[in-house]
């Protein structure tokens, strides 16, 4: 019996991109799917874009409760033996599914995590290119958390496909957290694992948005708060899984990672951080400023410095965005002038 793949969609405000990320689900050469797309009290055209599927789609509606909510509520109405979720403004490749399922191998136990490759893009897909990290390979469940502590790597969400007996065994969505909500989420996936298989030549477009996405994080309270918290749910699990010199030495270089973002502005957090980092062995360095931001220190200060480092490439994206978009618009209306009878 072949098995029935879910795809969640939670959305929120996503009436520009939403119609592109259900069209690559519906496009999955894998026959055997439910499409679920959870409104989560939008109060822009998503729902009505969404319906436009409807019926090859199953839309649900919510008050607005967070990514999190959407997606546990989506797998409360799901009946999938394997699970694919997908962001309102990612698209999956036609056949991300279909090769991810190809990869499993008879006896393997309903434990083994799927992944595949992203990349990232702005507007134009054919832009996007896939760039080969550390997860390109098969992994036992402390191997990849340790590459992604000790480097700070990471997955795409949407890159994982996930049977429904290892989301049981996870456990739901935090939805008390405001970032990183994915990161602590699959982690606890990737523990209750039985190790990830890789599969290449597939996988999904991450796109790349403005400040407004959920991924950034700038200068919220709320979101640093969320993402210690996921952080030190990334600790606790990978030294409940082996707790020796190499992963606690993989704590304190996570930490410091993502030191910068706390320094000067969560001193509660930072004294936090210092404490872990001694428990472990070891402590943290004053975060690094690059070169052309290291000027900036003793005028205007170690955090104003900081701000700068973190803005400016925010800038810088937002214009290679913009260009994007403007070209993007452009080679769209040609395509319809030629396309035109």
């Amino acid at each position: 019996m072949r098995p029935l793949v879910s795809i969640l969609i939670p959305a929120y405000n996503a009436e520009q991109w939403i119609a592109e990320s259900i069209q690559s689900a519906l496009a999955q050469t894998w026959p055997y799917k439910e499409i679920i797309v959870v409104d989560d009290g939008s109060t822009d055209r998503t729902a009505k874009v969404a319906r436009s599927f409807v019926p090859k789609i199953t839309l649900l509606s919510t008050g607005n409760r967070g990514l999190s909510a959407a997606v546990n509520y989506a797998f409360r109405n799901c009946s999938g033996d394997y699970i694919q979720e997908l962001d309102s403004d990612d698209l999956l490749l036609p056949a991300k599914i279909e090769r991810q399922l190809a990869a499993l191998r008879e006896g393997d136990s309903k434990r083994i995590l799927l992944s595949s490759p992203w990349a990232p893009f702005y507007h134009r897909t054919c832009l996007a290119r896939f760039v080969k990290n550390s997860f390109w390979e098969d992994l036992t469940p402390v191997e990849w958390l340790l590459r992604k502590m000790n480097t700070g790597a990471h997955m795409q969400n949407a890159t994982w496909l996930v049977s429904r007996e290892l989301a049981q065994a996870a456990g739901p969505w935090d939805e008390s957290l405001q970032y990183d909500q994915d990161g602590e989420y699959f982690t606890r996936v990737i523990a209750a694992s039985e190790g990830t298989r890789f599969v290449p030549e597939t996988g999904i477009l991450y796109r790349i948005t403005g400040a407004s996405r959920i991924s950034y994080i700038g200068n919220s309270v709320i979101k640093k708060s969320s993402l210690f918290r996921s952080m030190k749910t990334h600790m606790r699990i990978l030294l409940s899984l082996e707790d020796s010199e190499r992963t606690r030495k993989a704590c304190v270089a996570y930490m410091q990672i993502w030191y910068g973002v706390f320094y000067g502005s969560r001193p509660d957090i930072v004294a936090e951080m210092k404490s872990l980092a001694a428990q472990f062995g070891g402590s943290l360095q004053k975060p690094h400023l690059r070169p052309k931001y290291a000027w900036m220190d003793p005028i205007f200060g170690q955090r104003n410095a900081q701000l700068a480092q973190m803005a400016l490439p925010q800038l810088k994206a937002a214009a290679i965005r913009g260009y994007d978009k403007l070209m993007y618009r452009l080679e769209s209306r040609g395509a319809r002038r030629r396309c035109a009878p």
